[in-house]
Parts: C-alpha cells; sequence; structure tokens
C-alpha cells in the first residue's frame, strides 16, 4: 500500500471547486430553514428526511456526474452510482437534519471524495451560520478561508467535548468519561468536526455514524493536525463509533470508551 505521505497533494483547484460545490449545495437548504411547515418523513430507519436534504444531494450529483462521470457516488437519500475511475465522492446534503427540523443551525452539508490512496478531499460547509471547513491531502485545513488548527490541551479535565446526543451512547461509556471531569457539550453533528479542527473544543465523541456522516473528518480532522479513530482504534472508512480529537487527549479518551 502506498504511503500517504509519497502521494502528491491533491489538486488545489479541485479542493476549491469541491468548497464551492458544496457551499451551493448548503445554500440552497437555506430556502427550506425556518419553515415551520416543512414536510418531514421518516426512511427505513426512522431517521427524518425532507424536501431539502433530497434537493441538496440532487444538486451535488448532477453537478458531479457531469464533471466527474467516471467517478462513483455514495449519498445518503439516493441509490449509489457505480464508476471505473477510483475516485469516489461521498455526499450527506443535510448532516443534522433533526437539528434541521428544528430551527436550529448548526446542521453541516457533507462532502468527500475518495481515491486510490485514500480520503482526499474533506468539506464540512455549516450554511445557517454562513462557516466551513475544508481540507484536501497534503494541501492543509481551512476555516473560511484561513489555515486553521486543532487545540493544544492535554488535560482531559479541562478539555471540552462535543457530542451528537447522549442516546446513541453505549452502556458505561458515559458514566467514564463523565468521571474525567473533561466538559461534555451537545448538538454536535458535523459541526462539532468544525469546532474540533478550529481549536475551539478538543474532542468531537460521535457513536453509530454511517460512511457519509463520517467521510470528509477523514480527511479534515489529520490536516488540521488532529486525530480520529474509531472508538477501538482503527482508521479504515467504515460506518461505526468514531472519535475525533486534537491528538493530545485521544488516547486518554480511548481508554475511557472502549477500556481493555
Amino acid at each position: 500500500m502506498t504511503s500517504v505521505d509519497s502521494v502528491d497533494p491533491v489538486p488545489t483547484e479541485l479542493l476549491s471547486d469541491t468548497v464551492e460545490l458544496a457551499r451551493e449545495a448548503g445554500r440552497l437548504t437555506l430556502s427550506w430553514f425556518g419553515d415551520h411547515e416543512l414536510a418531514v418523513s421518516r426512511k427505513g430507519d426512522g431517521s427524518p428526511v425532507t424536501d431539502a436534504d433530497k434537493v441538496a444531494e440532487s444538486f451535488l450529483r448532477e453537478h458531479l456526474s457531469n464533471r466527474f462521470p467516471d467517478d462513483a457516488i455514495i449519498g445518503e437519500e439516493h441509490t449509489d452510482t457505480k464508476g471505473t475511475s477510483g475516485r469516489t465522492w461521498i455526499i450527506d446534503p443535510i448532516d443534522g437534519t433533526r437539528s434541521f427540523v428544528r430551527g436550529v443551525p448548526l446542521y453541516t452539508t457533507l462532502l468527500a471524495m475518495f481515491d486510490k490512496h485514500g480520503p482526499a478531499v474533506g468539506v464540512v460547509a455549516v450554511p445557517g451560520l454562513e462557516e466551513a471547513v475544508w481540507a484536501g491531502r497534503g494541501r492543509g485545513c481551512f476555516h473560511n478561508g484561513q489555515r486553521c488548527r486543532i487545540s493544544s490541551q492535554d488535560d482531559l479535565s479541562r478539555s471540552y467535548l462535543c457530542t451528537s446526543g447522549l442516546e446513541w451512547w453505549p452502556d458505561g461509556a458515559l458514566s467514564r468519561l463523565s468521571q474525567s471531569g473533561a466538559r461534555i457539550r451537545t448538538w454536535g453533528d458535523g459541526y462539532g468536526y468544525v469546532l474540533v479542527a478550529t481549536g475551539r473544543v478538543e474532542a468531537m465523541v460521535d457513536p453509530g455514524l454511517n460512511l457519509w456522516d463520517i467521510a470528509p473528518m477523514l480527511v479534515v480532522i489529520p490536516e488540521a493536525g488532529g486525530r480520529i479513530t474509531t472508538w477501538d482504534g482503527k482508521t479504515a472508512a467504515t460506518a461505526g463509533d468514531w472519535l475525533a480529537t486534537n491528538g493530545a487527549v485521544h488516547d486518554q479518551l480511548l481508554n475511557r470508551l472502549h477500556p481493555s
């Protein structure tokens, strides 16, 4: 397997075009945001979906298919598109649909691209706050155009942790982490990773994710100087329980979340 360190950085034009595409898809969702009569339906797993989710994903799929017809596309709301190029685009049009429906502006639009070397481009757009974090392999991580970095806090008892909700945590994990003295904040979803990448919190603890929930973070967090793994310390792109940190508190958190 080729070392990521030996791989050329992703082209800057590809990165900038991906950022603009994700931000534009996010802006489309604002047409429905705050609509108290927004129709919400339920998918097979019970999670909510709205017209905003479907329109934003369709927009991304159309533009990606036109520009990269040989690339595969995976998304939350539509059938996967197979490709032959070795590149795969991964879409979550609204990460945090429950927040979106309730009028909370911390939902995100997620877009990532993987190539034969692994995670290559990741964008986390926050249309409700006019924020975005993005990264390209070998290009660093940026917040609204400015280079950003994780925090340097290494004392877990003085750290701030985000999570999307406490109801998803496995038995015992929350109580073990609470004993560390760390401050836990919610309303996370994709925005929790934005906070980690920009050094505003030390960790995002996120159980029960699908691939499209985590894909961009596999580029964003490392390029910001942080670390991201599953709760059992693995880095393969897959559904599961994930932890993103500044690196300094990562092992301490893993020991509490997934004790041996």
